[in-house]
Parts: C-alpha cells; structure tokens; sequence
C-alpha cells in the first residue's frame, strides 16, 4: 500500500482511502457533491480569493516558484502579476515585519500525520508545527463575523469550521506525539491594510467539535465506500448542473 506523502496528499486514490476536515465540510455541505470530487467527477471552481490565499501559504511553504510555474492565470499579458497577487505579496510582508506572527510560522512545515477517529482513516498537513503549538495560517477577507442561514451569526473561524481543523489536527497530533498541544490560527486579512492576529481556540471549542467530526465521519465515509447512497442538498453547482427532471414541482413547495 503506498505511503501518504507530499506528492499524493491530494490524489484521488488518498482521498478515499483518507477522510480529511476539507473533506467533512464538504460532505457536510453537500454529500453528492463532496463524492464526485472524489471520483474526480466533478472539480469545484478554482476562485482568485482561494488561489490568493494559496499564494501566501506557497510562500511559507517554500514553494512559491513552483506555485507561480503552475498557475499562469495570476499573471498579466505583459509578465506582471495582477492585482490580487500583489496584494499577496504585500500580505507576506505585513506578515514577515511581526516578530510574533514570524515566530508562529518557523515551525516545522507542512507536516502530515495520519491516524484514526471513530474507527475512521484521517490525513491532516499541518502549516506550522512547533514545539508547543500547532498553528495554522489563514488568509481571510477580514475579521467580520458572518451570517450563515442554519447557524446565525459566527466569529469567522466558527462560521468557516477551522475550529473544526484545530480539533481534527490535535487529536492526530496527540495520536502520533502522545502531546495535545494548542491549536492557533496565525491570520492576515485581505482589506485594503492588512490586519493580523493570533487566535488560539478554546480547548472547550475543540473538545466539542471532535465529538461533532467523530460522531459525523463514520456516515460520509460509508458514503465514500458505497455502502450509503449520497444525498443531494439541490442547491450547489453540482446538484444544479446534474439535476434531472422526472415531474412538475407543486407550487405550494414554494411556500415550504
């Protein structure tokens, strides 16, 4: 059985043999959608604000020449980055000029461990592994609280589950280590003067998000399996773009 490494984390073959804190939110948003990504059946739409965010982790990775190679739509005609990329860079260095922010991102870097949650395979890559803490670097809009329709108003690492990830990566790294180190988001906003901040989450918050991640993964991986038929949520580009007509919807579901 080949070993999970930096050049397959990703690879259809890991992703189902893995389950993974991406792969939950996914699952949790739409179990249809979440398996033909697997399957390599479906690819969600690669976003400037995504590739912008992957841009600075390139750079804390170590990989940003490889980064810049591979993505050639972050490039003008004329050879110069665009905007948002720019923006990235300034981004990097608004982050390099903190001492604290620095520190937090000198870890080891981009380290994967695997281990086992309820009976289910989990991979994690960890941006920032030190010592004492485990820490992971977001590149966020800002630092807004959001509004999501099933769970109202959230700090932003709520609404986005990264205090899931923090819940996921401590428990793999106290399975591989025998240590439950804190888990902080090293973060830096995307506004016009980037805003930065350390954010470490609750120990609390984290107990009860793996009992959520626990209690939810046997489901999506017997999904995975084909043991469960996926459901459908109807409402994501997945489920608009293969949906199939088979009868008129009654005008009184409207009012539901």
């Amino acid at each position: 059985m080949r070993q999970l490494n930096a050049g397959n984390y990703f690879s259809r073959a890991m992703n189902m043999r893995y389950m993974s804190v991406s792969q939950y939110k996914a699952f949790d948003n739409c179990e249809a959608a979440a398996l033909a990504e697997i399957k390599g059946k479906y690819r969600r739409e690669e976003t400037t604000s995504l590739l912008v965010g992957s841009y600075v982790d390139a750079f804390y990775e170590g990989t940003l020449d490889v980064f810049r190679q591979t993505h050639p739509q972050i490039f003008k005609r004329d050879g110069e980055l665009k905007s948002d990329y720019i923006q990235a860079n300034e981004i990097i260095t608004r982050t390099m000029r903190d001492r604290y922010f620095s520190k937090l991102m000198s870890g080891e870097k981009q380290v994967i461990m695997t281990g086992k949650i309820a009976g289910v395979d989990v991979k994690i890559k960890i941006d920032s592994l030190r010592p004492d803490m485990i820490v992971d670097l977001k590149v966020i809009r800002d630092f807004d609280d959001l509004t999501l329709d099933d769970r109202g108003r959230l700090p932003f690492f709520e609404a986005w589950r990264y205090d899931m990830q923090g819940a996921v990566y401590q428990e793999i790294v106290r399975q591989n280590t025998g240590k439950k180190l804190p888990f902080v988001l090293a973060c830096a906003t995307k506004e016009k003067v980037t805003a930065i901040d350390a954010i470490e989450i609750e120990q609390r918050s984290l107990d009860f998000c793996l009992d959520e991640f626990a209690a939810a993964i046997p489901g999506f991986d017997a999904v995975k399996k084909g043991i469960v038929k996926p459901e459908r949520c109807e409402k994501c580009d997945y489920c608009k773009e293969t949906r199939r007509l088979k009868k008129p919807t009654l005008s009184g579901e409207f009012y539901l």
